[in-house]
C-alpha cells in the first residue's frame, strides 16, 4: 500500500503486514490480553445495555495511554461515545460523530486535548520524511495534524465541528487535560 486509491483493494484478512526484523523480538500482550479477558468476562454483567450512550455524548479524545477518557470525565460503559486518535484531533473522527448523532442520538460533543502530546514534538515534513526514510513509502496524501498550540487546537478543533454541515448544532465543550495532576480546564 503506498496510495489511498490502494485502499479499494485492500484485504483486512490478507497477511498484509508482515514483522519487520527490527520488530520481530518484540514480545506481543496478546496472551496478557486474554487472560485479562477471561477475567473480565466471568464477573460480566452489562451485557443488557442499550446501544445509544445513556448520556447522549460524545467525547473526541487523544489516544494517548496517559490519558483515559472514561475515569478523568467520570464516565461509565454505556454512557458517551468515546472517539480517540492522535491528537483527539475532529477532522478524524467526523465519520464517527455524524454516525453518533445520526443513527445513535447524541447531542453533546466534547474535545479532550492534553498537555505533553506528541502532537506538538513533530511536524508533518518531519513525519513524511521519516516515513520515506525508514519505509521508502510516499505519505504524502495524509495530513498527520501535528499542531504547536495547545489551546488553539483545542479551539480549530472545536470550529471544525461548528462548521461541518454534516453535524447538528449542539453544545460542543472543548479542554485540556493535565498529565501531571489529573485535571482538566475548559478552553474558551
Amino acid at each position: 500500500m503506498g496510495r489511498l486509491s490502494d485502499l479499494a483493494a485492500f484485504d483486512p484478512q490478507a497477511n498484509c503486514c508482515p514483522v519487520p526484523p527490527a520488530m520481530s523480538f518484540v514480545r506481543s500482550v496478546v496472551p496478557e490480553f486474554e487472560a485479562a479477558n477471561q477475567k473480565y468476562a466471568a464477573q460480566f454483567n452489562k451485557g443488557d445495555l442499550p446501544l445509544p450512550p445513556g448520556r447522549k455524548v460524545a467525547v473526541v479524545a487523544c489516544m494517548d495511554a496517559r490519558l483515559d477518557p472514561a475515569k478523568v470525565l467520570g464516565l461509565e460503559e454505556g454512557d458517551a461515545h468515546v472517539i480517540r486518535n492522535a491528537g483527539g484531533r475532529t477532522i478524524d473522527a467526523i465519520r464517527s460523530l455524524v454516525i453518533s448523532q445520526q443513527l445513535l442520538g447524541t447531542r453533546e460533543i466534547v474535545i479532550v486535548h492534553h498537555t505533553d502530546c506528541g502532537m506538538l514534538t513533530f511536524s508533518d515534513v518531519e513525519l513524511k520524511d521519516k516515513i520515506r526514510d525508514e519505509l521508502k513509502e510516499d505519505a504524502e496524501h495524509i495530513a498527520f495534524l501535528p499542531f504547536g498550540d495547545l489551546r488553539k487546537s483545542v479551539l480549530d478543533d472545536i470550529a471544525i465541528v461548528k462548521k461541518n454541515p454534516l453535524l447538528l448544532d449542539v453544545p460542543i465543550t472543548g479542554y485540556i487535560y493535565d498529565v501531571k495532576t489529573g485535571k482538566i480546564e475548559k478552553v474558551e
